[in-house]
Parts: structure tokens; C-alpha cells; sequence
């Protein structure tokens, strides 16, 4: 059988399922992904929790980077793998899409029930006073606050980064809460930090009902997605992966799909509505 038709039988044996998505899903967006075939860095890793938390020159550098990198994700489009997701959610098969993705094409494409594991950074939280803001608002306020920078060029990167390296960060006005001054954050888990545990908590339950645990376009080398994987073994559930290239579950999986996401998702749905 073709891979589409392989990911079809699966679904058509497992109708009830846990989807979980990665970088993978939205590169037909333009969105770059994190990591290679073999799960190695493509870039440089992402801004650590702490070192963001403690350094006002790592948030003039994330800041600064994002004036450029973050309009790729504010002004991506769903791509097909998208798509393809909300129709198997309509057609029942998907109890719940977790991503990891932070750019909310999920839920613009039409899929309704999905949990953002690692947050959206389409908001930006007060670490101090926890207000809530919309991330364009402080966008733009940065880009008046910071004239210049936003012609500067680089490769936008996948978490609304870019890749650029410059001593004018050194005089980056970083935008604070402008109600009580703390430290802005966009509302998304960084590296080193933890996934607020009723989100996890919620995602097992929903797991541990599933007839399944089908993981689309992530290597799971980070532990957030990749403990599903292993909760799913430890419950016996058939787990499947497709992904181009290697997954950190390809141990535990009961079918393993390297393919190209969105083709192969387009057919199988097309398959299992007897296209």
C-alpha cells in the first residue's frame, strides 16, 4: 500500500483519535522548521526560559530579532496539511489535535478542538502583573519605540525569531507591561520551562480515551510531545508517526509513515470519504 493509503487503514481502524502535530504541519506556510531529517538543529536553539527571564540583553535580542522574524507567523495562511486536519475532524475522527506549534493555523483552518501545548504567539503575558496583550499591539509599539530595526534583514525562524546577530541590540528599547512595568513575555512555553500541568493533565484524559495516537510532521525530540507517545505505549494504544524523516518514538510505533506531510494527509482523507 501507498503511505496515504496506510495512514487511511490506520485511521479507518483507530476512528478515535489523538492528534499530535509539530513544526512539520506548517512548513507549506512558510514557517521554517526547527529541526533536520536526523532531529538535529537547523538553527541555533531557541532562547532558554531563564536566560530570558534574568538577561535585558536577551530580551533586547529576542525582541529586536522578533521585529523581523514574527510577521512570518502573524501573516501565514493555513497550508494544506491544515486543511486536511480540520476535514478529519469534521468527518469525527479527531477527539483532540495537541500542537506544538504556536502559530495558531490550527484553529484559522477550522479545527475546533485543539489544545496549544507550547502556548500562541499571537499573545504577550506580563510575567509580573500576568495582563494580557495583543502581540500586534506591542509590535507595533516596539517598531515606533525601535526606528530602523525593522529593516533589517534575516531568516525569519520558526518560533517568530530570526537569525541575526548585531551590537545595535545593545540599544534596543525592550517594551515593558505598561501597567506595571514587569517583563513582557509572549504567551508561549520557552525552552526550559514547563507546560502548565492541567494542560498536560487535560490532554492525557483525552488520550487515555482515544483509540489512538497519530503524530504528524514532529521529530518529538523535545519531551512536552514526546511523552505521549510514551503514555500511549504505556497504555497500550497503536501509535503512528508520520514525518519526513526520523522520530525520537520510532521504538514505540506501530506504524512508522516518512512521507511528505500534506500530500499524504490530503489522500488519506480523500480516502476515507471515498474520493
Amino acid at each position: 500500500m501507498s503511505h496515504a493509503e496506510q495512514l487511511a487503514d490506520f485511521i479507518h481502524n483507530h476512528p478515535d483519535l489523538v492528534v499530535l502535530t509539530g513544526a512539520g504541519v506548517s512548513t507549506d506556510s512558510g514557517i521554517p522548521a526547527y529541526r533536520d531529517r536526523d532531529g538535529k538543529w537547523q538553527h541555533s536553539a531557541p532562547v532558554q526560559h531563564k536566560e530570558y527571564m534574568q538577561s535585558h540583553y536577551a530580551r533586547q535580542r529576542y525582541w529586536a530579532r522578533s521585529l523581523i522574524g514574527w510577521p512570518l507567523i502573524r501573516d501565514a495562511e493555513p497550508g494544506p496539511a491544515h486543511r486536511a486536519l480540520a476535514e478529519l475532524e469534521r468527518l469525527g475522527h479527531i477527539r483532540l489535535l495537541i500542537t506544538q506549534n504556536v502559530d495558531r493555523l490550527h484553529q484559522r483552518s477550522g479545527s475546533r478542538n485543539v489544545l496549544d501545548l507550547h502556548g500562541r504567539s499571537d499573545r504577550v503575558k506580563c510575567m509580573q502583573c500576568e495582563e494580557d496583550f495583543d502581540r500586534r499591539r506591542i509590535h507595533q509599539r516596539s517598531a515606533v519605540d525601535n526606528p530602523g530595526f525593522e529593516a533589517m534583514a534575516a531568516s525569519p525562524r520558526p518560533d517568530g525569531d530570526a537569525d541575526l546577530e548585531s551590537e545595535v541590540f545593545k540599544h534596543f528599547n525592550v517594551p515593558e507591561c505598561e501597567y506595571c512595568g514587569g517583563i513582557l513575555k509572549p504567551d508561549v512555553v520557552y525552552y526550559g520551562d514547563n507546560v502548565p500541568k492541567q494542560r498536560v493533565f487535560s490532554a492525557l484524559d483525552e488520550l487515555q480515551q482515544a483509540d489512538a495516537l497519530l503524530t504528524i510532521g514532529s521529530s518529538l525530540m523535545v519531551y512536552s510531545g514526546y511523552r505521549f507517545c510514551k503514555k500511549a505505549a504505556e497504555w497500550s494504544k497503536p501509535i503512528a508517526a508520520l514525518n519526513l524523516g526520523m522520530t525520537r518514538a520510532d521504538p514505540l510505533l506501530s506504524l512508522k509513515l516518512d512521507a511528505p506531510v500534506a500530500a499524504t494527509l490530503e489522500t488519506a482523507v480523500a480516502l476515507l470519504k471515498g474520493n
